[in-house]
């Protein structure tokens, strides 16, 4: 017998991972109970699929994600490139300034944060989601540790070249990093695909809703109960993420191994 509620959140999460996923591919009369002869079926989620707009919400994610990585990787390699090349007065407190936004927790900026989205009149849009993230600490460190292990003789031969700046950094800099890019960018996506308390304040309707949102509206509405369904809907929503991770787990390994944050 298996049962209907969530196991202690203190409890190793496979065991609730192996009955979601048990409930999902089984009728829901085999949702408590644990039988090998037990039949297959996709039918949980070809219901979960029409039962509410996931298709809106997909849409919403891919956005969001995107968004938010490509503001991100811009900002973050400009940022890393001046701090790792350039000696500029100040670059030392602006870092350090950098380095303390790692130990602040987005969640003691909601607050602030709603009420900046709300005078650019922007809450209930995918862009209020976004604007709080479009740069990252995290990826300004990594980065600039990573340009820092870069010989500066290439650096120099570039500008012997004819290269300027930007070149520079375009066909030196970030081609090898680019495992860190790879691993970076599976991190960021990982994260703002399952972010949920921000998405949550400042959205409101299905249009802007990602699909943590939308996936516990659902699971609270009208299918509160029907565990097969919400299941199924749960391993349809984080499965382009694991097949992210499989389709780029060797470079996100090596990214570390290779580099690293030294």
């Amino acid at each position: 017998m298996v049962t209907t509620t969530r196991p202690d959140p203190y409890a190793p999460t496979g065991a609730w991972r192996a009955i979601e996923t048990w409930a999902a591919f089984h009728p829901p009369e085999f949702t408590t109970r644990f039988e090998l002869s037990a039949p297959l079926t996709l039918d949980n989620f070809a219901r979960a699929w029409v039962a509410a707009p996931f298709a809106r919400y997909f849409l919403n994610t891919f956005v969001l994600v995107t968004m938010i990585l490509a503001c991100q990787l811009v900002l973050c390699t400009l940022a890393a490139y001046a701090f790792a090349r350039y000696d500029f007065r100040g670059r030392d407190i602006a870092f350090a300034l950098v380095l303390a936004q790692l130990m602040i927790m987005p969640d003691v900026l909601i607050v602030e944060n709603y009420r900046t989205m709300a005078r650019l009149n922007l809450v209930d849009t995918i862009p209020a989601i976004a604007l709080p993230y479009v740069a990252s600490a995290f990826g300004i460190f990594l980065l600039r540790q990573t340009f820092k292990t870069v010989p500066k003789e290439l650096d120099d031969a570039a500008r012997v070249e004819g290269a300027g700046p930007l070149q520079v950094l375009t066909k030196v800099y970030v081609p090898l990093a680019r495992p860190i890019y790879v691993a970076y960018g599976l991190v960021s996506v990982s994260y703002h695909w399952n972010n949920f308390l921000w998405p949550l304040i400042v959205t409101n309707s299905v249009e802007a809703r990602p699909l943590t949102v939308g996936l516990q509206v659902f699971s609270s509405g009208d299918q509160g109960i029907d565990w097969s369904i919400i299941c199924a809907a749960t391993l349809m929503t984080s499965a382009p993420l694991l097949l992210g991770f499989l389709l780029f787990q060797r470079q996100f390994v090596q990214s570390f191994m290779r580099a690293g944050i030294r």
